[in-house]
């Protein structure tokens, strides 16, 4: 089984972006949505980027966002991949120079290959689960059995995620990489050390035990 990357999502705080680093994250994800509870400014998002040390990509996150908006924080910050979060077309998210990944809220209904034809040039797609007020975040999970088996195209795991179901998470559906943010929190916004380092240790899990 190949090594489940890992994005830890909604970091608020530098000591937060630098413990997840640490314990091997592959990934950061910053929230430029102004309703979510885990947004930064670029001022905040740059504290962040500074203290990172290298071969952490660094995801922006937006939602529907006003393409100016983009741009600004682009001009701000040296992000390396773009994950649209909301409905957006495949037009705004190849605009701004960047590799991008779209996230889809899963449903019974969902046609995900046209989904996913509908967005040739994204990099990846993110499989979170469905709720009718926010477009991700909820800390809900959607029916892993939903979760496609030889889609052609890099997918990761998101929705309700956390130390104690991750490595299940990932026995199940063989993600390419996994993306949690409330599932690792002491509070709202506010990452907890101990649970990043048990969800990174449920990620191990799963693979060491798959090759016993």
């Amino acid at each position: 089984m190949q090594r489940t990357r890992v994005k830890i999502c909604g970091i608020t705080r530098v000591e937060d972006g630098v413990e997840a680093a640490r314990l091997g994250a592959d990934a950061i994800g910053l929230v430029f949505y102004p309703r979510s509870p885990r947004r930064v400014t670029p001022e905040q998002a740059r504290a962040i980027l500074d203290a990172l040390p290298p071969f952490v990509t660094r995801v922006g996150l937006f939602v529907d966002p006003d393409p100016a908006w983009v741009w600004t924080v682009l001009a701000a910050l040296p992000l390396d991949l773009l994950q649209f979060h909301g409905q957006e077309a495949a037009d705004l998210c190849t605009a701004f120079d960047r590799p991008y990944i779209k996230a889809v809220q899963v449903r019974p209904d969902l046609d995900l290959a046209a989904f996913m034809a509908a967005h040739p040039r994204s990099q990846g797609f993110l499989l979170d689960a469905w709720h009718p007020r926010v477009p991700g975040g909820s800390g809900a999970r959607f029916d892993w059995n939903l979760f496609p088996r030889g889609a052609g195209r890099p997918l990761i795991l998101a929705g309700g995620l956390g130390p104690d179901n991750v490595a299940e998470a990932i026995r199940r559906t063989r993600p390419w990489a996994v993306d949690v943010s409330s599932g690792v929190e002491a509070v709202r916004g506010v990452k907890d050390a101990a649970a990043m380092a048990a969800f990174m240790a449920g990620v191990r899990r799963a693979y060491s035990e798959d090759s016993d």
